[in-house]
C-alpha cells in the first residue's frame, strides 16, 4: 500500500520546461537549466571549433560560447528568422556547471508537465542514439521532445566548445 501511494504522489508531480521549436518540431529543456533566452544577432566566429559551434557571444562581459542545436541533433543548419533566439543554459560537465547559449528556431512558453504526461525515450534500436531525449511529453495531442541538456553535449564536445570560448578570448 505504501508502494502505491508513493507511485501515485511521483505520476502528480509536476515539471516546468522552456518549450520551443527547431524545424517545426517541439522540443523542452527544464526550466531550471535555463538563465535566460535573447535575440540572437550574431556570432564571432571561433576557428577550428565543431560545425555544430556557431561562435561565441558577449553576454555583459562574459564569452559565451554558442551551438547549433538543430546540428547538432542531426537536423539542416538553423535559417536566421525574426524568431531565432538563443536560450541561455548552464550544462553540466565533469561536475561543474558550464554557460552556453543553444540556439533554437523560436521559444514557445513555459509548459507544465506531470509525470504521468512524459513517456520514457522510444527504443529505435542500437542504431539510433536516443541518449540525450529524457523523455516525450505529450500535451494535448502535441508531442514534446524533452531533453537532457547534459547528454546533447558530450564531455570531449563540451571541452573543445569551452576551448573555442577561451580562444575567443585571446584571439585578435
Amino acid at each position: 500500500m505504501t508502494v502505491t501511494a508513493t507511485a501515485s504522489a511521483t505520476a502528480t508531480e509536476v515539471s516546468q520546461y522552456l518549450s520551443f521549436t527547431l524545424d517545426r518540431e517541439l522540443f523542452a529543456i527544464d526550466i531550471g537549466r535555463i538563465r535566460e533566452v535573447l535575440a540572437f544577432t550574431t556570432a564571432t566566429k571561433v576557428p577550428r571549433t565543431p560545425d555544430f559551434m556557431r561562435g561565441v557571444i558577449n553576454l555583459r562581459g562574459h564569452v559565451v560560447p554558442v551551438i547549433d542545436l538543430r546540428l547538432k541533433l542531426g537536423l539542416s543548419p538553423i535559417e536566421r528568422t525574426v524568431d531565432t533566439c538563443v536560450i541561455i543554459l548552464e550544462v553540466e560537465v565533469d561536475g561543474e556547471r558550464t554557460v552556453v547559449g543553444a540556439l533554437a528556431d523560436s521559444v514557445q512558453e513555459v509548459v507544465d508537465l506531470a509525470a504521468a504526461q512524459i513517456a520514457p525515450p522510444p527504443r529505435m534500436g542500437t542504431r539510433i542514439d536516443t541518449d540525450c531525449i529524457r523523455g516525450i511529453g505529450r500535451r494535448e495531442e502535441q508531442f514534446v521532445v524533452i531533453l537532457d541538456i547534459d547528454r546533447v553535449l558530450s564531455a570531449g564536445e563540451m571541452l573543445a566548445v569551452a576551448g573555442g570560448a577561451a580562444a575567443g578570448d585571446v584571439q585578435p
